[in-house]
């Protein structure tokens, strides 16, 4: 086949266009090809991580000593009260009232004592105030009970979330404009003065991070988030560290970490011909005693303030894990577009 001199020029343009653009490996059996499209493919940036806790040792599942089902309240002078609204017992004996006409005697303490109508009606109200007072020590027992953290009883009903092995694993992951720059201040300051080995620095880290969210709503760009029901702690464990890693392993360094207490700073270098940052992206993942999923998939700018609200209301002792995620972090840094959309493609726009 012959073919003209323009023809020849384009084809020798082509192979040159191809050659530059196949790299071939043949390292394995087979060669494998990989063709570059001009961006990195999985260019990345520095990231922020703090959190800590623990799904095996949460202070709320702590087992609570052990109780008597019914409450007694013991007077040494008198031979003690139980919570008994008909009598009370001294020595041993109990005495139970039955109100009948005048006349009537029982057998007393020196002798025989005789009720008439004026004298049982005493008797009986004095029986009906000491019942009142040890009807209402027995609230006061169960309040002060259940003030001390025994979940035992009453309590059980009430929170019944904290006592069995029902986790819920949740997921928020925010992308916000660059013009946002203060969020990554705020989260690196939060993350240096917390306590992360306690659970109220914890939970003063979950409701600070929540806080700087929405307190820029104008900046929200992208959402993804999820919340699972796990059946065990180790399910809880194995799922919350999943989600962990993968969002940690789009980072090119960890310029920052304070997890359970211990902070790690590291060096970073930023790229002097990457472009200008366009994104900043937060995550935060916690693992709470709820037995049901704390919201559905967040496609709205209002489902996302409404889910951030619940995250930062839930009680201090149903937070077990918590752990936030940045990028990036350093403030010399940038996330670009391209970036978002390679590392950060599940999110969607809202």
């Amino acid at each position: 086949m012959k073919y003209s001199a323009i023809q020849r020029v384009c084809l020798t343009v082509v192979g040159c266009f191809l050659a530059n653009a196949i790299a071939i490996d043949q390292s394995g059996s087979l060669p494998k090809l990989s063709v570059t499209l001009g961006i990195e493919a999985h260019a990345r940036s520095s990231g922020g991580r703090s959190g800590g806790g623990s799904f095996r040792s949460s202070p709320s599942r702590q087992s609570s000593p052990s109780r008597p089902s019914s409450p007694s309240y013991s007077n040494p002078n008198s031979g003690g009260y139980q919570s008994n609204p008909y009598g009370y017992n001294r020595g041993g004996g109990t005495v139970v009232p039955v109100p009948v006409g005048p006349g009537y005697t029982t057998p007393g303490y020196g002798g025989t004592t005789a009720y008439g109508s004026s004298n049982n009606f005493v008797f009986t109200l004095g029986l009906l105030l000491v019942g009142g007072a040890g009807f209402a020590l027995l609230l006061a027992y169960l309040a002060a009970k259940a003030k001390s953290g025994d979940r035992s009883g009453f309590g059980a009903a009430i929170d019944k979330e904290l006592d069995n092995n029902i986790v819920t694993v949740s997921k928020i992951q925010v992308a916000l404009l660059a013009q946002a720059r203060e969020i990554q201040t705020d989260l690196t300051k939060f993350s240096l003065e917390v306590d992360t080995d306690t659970q109220a620095g914890l939970y003063q880290l979950m409701q600070e991070s929540v806080l700087a969210l929405l307190r820029s709503p104008e900046n929200w760009s992208h959402v993804l988030a999820s919340s699972q029901t796990v059946k065990s702690p180790e399910a809880a464990e194995a799922l919350f560290n999943q989600i962990s890693v993968a969002e940690r392993s789009k980072f090119s360094v960890e310029t920052l970490s304070n997890v359970g207490g211990k902070v790690y700073r590291r060096d970073f270098k930023p790229d002097p011909e990457e472009d200008p940052a366009s994104y900043i992206v937060v995550t935060l993942v916690a693992g709470t005693a709820h037995d049901k999923p704390l919201f559905d998939k967040i496609q709205t700018e209002t489902a996302l303030k409404d889910s951030l609200q619940k995250l930062a209301a839930i009680p201090p002792d149903y937070l077990m894990v918590f752990e936030l995620l940045w990028s990036p972090q350093d403030a010399q840094d940038s996330l670009t577009y391209e970036e978002l959309l390679t590392e950060y493609t599940e999110m969607a726009q809202i």
